[in-house]
């Protein structure tokens, strides 16, 4: 079989910025692609997420996406979902709705709407909410190597397709603090049966965002990789901080990436008439062409 190439678009999501936020690759035309070939595609980007469109079967949506890590598919993932609609809204796509767009992906579909300055939003998908049992909260604090996590916001397993072990700290400088027993950290989020961890911090009110938000998530090796801004996770904090009656208000927004030199900016809004959370943020590309398959 002859060499074909495929196009592809490298792009920053939750920054306007180049390289200030968290890379994605957007594969197009995908459909004759099997799943092997999609993992090898994800595996040899080496990026935290890789996404392929594909023809939807569902006819209310205007696409289907599948979402690769480099190790495996994700039913739902918050910074494709994002870097995803920028990619096919910039590669000249019209929406069926002026203004909204409606992503199939495993975990169903996921409505996006547009917002002031060109960014999009999209509608966290329903989460499970499962509190961590209290007689980890010893082992939680000893593996965070921290004396600064705010137990009377009681840490949560949020599953909303990607699982999330959500920890409130007591402030935004205790987060950026944290240094974590790599070893201890991984017991615990297994022990929980979660992908990673997600901690939060409130800013000062004069702060660059309401919260400081970090993600470590497990790489299997008793390790952590911090991801730079996290869509799913930012979810994660926004519907628990509903479920605990601790909102800020109807919107906030949230700082990301800080440690790793990045700047992401994720913006949150709760529309309670609707019953919806939207989590959004800016897009910019930064690679627009093809690559080779053999």
């Amino acid at each position: 079989m002859p060499a074909r190439t495929v196009r592809f678009k490298q792009v920053d999501v939750f920054t306007a910025v180049p390289f200030k936020g968290n890379p994605l690759a957007v594969v197009f035309d995908a459909d004759d692609l099997d799943d092997a070939q999609m993992q090898a595609i994800a595996h040899w980007t080496n990026l935290s997420e890789t996404t392929f469109l594909v023809k939807p079967t569902d006819p209310a949506a205007d696409y289907r996406v599948r979402i690769f890590t480099t190790q495996q598919e994700l039913p739902f993932a918050g910074h494709p979902t994002l870097g995803t609609a920028h990619a096919l809204l910039e590669s000249g796509y019209q929406p069926k709705l002026s203004g909204k767009l409606f992503q199939q992906c495993g975990a169903g579909l996921v409505e996006l709407n547009a917002q002031q300055g060109g960014a999009w939003a999209f509608a966290a998908p329903p989460a499970r909410v499962t509190a961590l049992p209290t007689d980890l909260y010893a082992a939680l604090a000893q593996a965070l190597r921290s004396d600064a996590v705010d137990f009377s916001a009681p840490p949560c397993a949020i599953d909303n397709g990607v699982p999330w072990l959500v920890v409130r700290l007591k402030t935004a400088a205790d987060c950026l603090a944290i240094e974590p027993d790599a070893a201890a950290l991984t017991r615990v989020v297994k022990a929980a049966g979660m992908l990673g961890v997600a901690l939060y911090g409130p800013h000062e009110a004069d702060g660059p965002a309401t919260f400081e938000v970090r993600c470590l998530m497990t790489n299997g090796n008793l390790g952590f990789d911090e991801d730079p801004v996290t869509g799913s996770a930012n979810a994660a904090v926004a519907g628990l901080l509903s479920a605990q009656q601790r909102r800020p208000g109807l919107s906030y927004t949230a700082r990301q990436g800080t440690v790793l030199g990045r700047a992401g900016q994720v913006f949150v809004r709760y529309d309670d008439a609707a019953g919806k959370t939207w989590i959004g943020g800016s897009a910019v590309t930064i690679v627009d062409g093809t690559f080779t398959l053999p």
